[in-house]
Parts: structure tokens; sequence; C-alpha cells
């Protein structure tokens, strides 16, 4: 399942009135994309070497691949 696809579909199911314009879904997406992005950046813990903050880091790492792509 891609991100970027699965926000586009759900802007495009819903009920925002400028749906219909073309590049709407996309511009709503963006800033959707953006306050993700660095909310998730926001909690990855610092490098303390214990295997609970590396999972925790490499699930961030893996959520904001999954944005970007």
């Amino acid at each position: 399942m891609n991100f970027q696809a699965s926000l586009l579909a759900a802007i495009e199911s819903s009920e925002i009135p400028l749906r219909f314009e073309p590049g709407a879904a996309e511009s709503v997406a963006i800033p959707v994309s953006a306050f993700l992005r660095a909310w998730i950046s926001s909690h990855i813990p610092p490098d303390t070497g214990s295997p609970f903050d590396d999972g925790w880091a490499a699930l961030a790492a893996q959520l904001l691949s999954e944005i970007d792509s």
C-alpha cells in the first residue's frame, strides 16, 4: 500500500468541494504529508543504543520513507 496513493484516494473520495478542480487533491495532500513528516520526525528518539529506541527509530524511518514515496 502506497501512502501517497492512499492519501489521494481518500481525499478524492471525500466531500471536499474542491475535489472536482484539477490538482485539488494534490494541493490538499502536500500540507497533510508535510505535517505527518514533521510530526513523525519530532518523535524520533535520540540514539541511546537501547533496542526499544532503535526499533522506534526504525519504525519512524519506515513511515517517513512511505510518506516520501
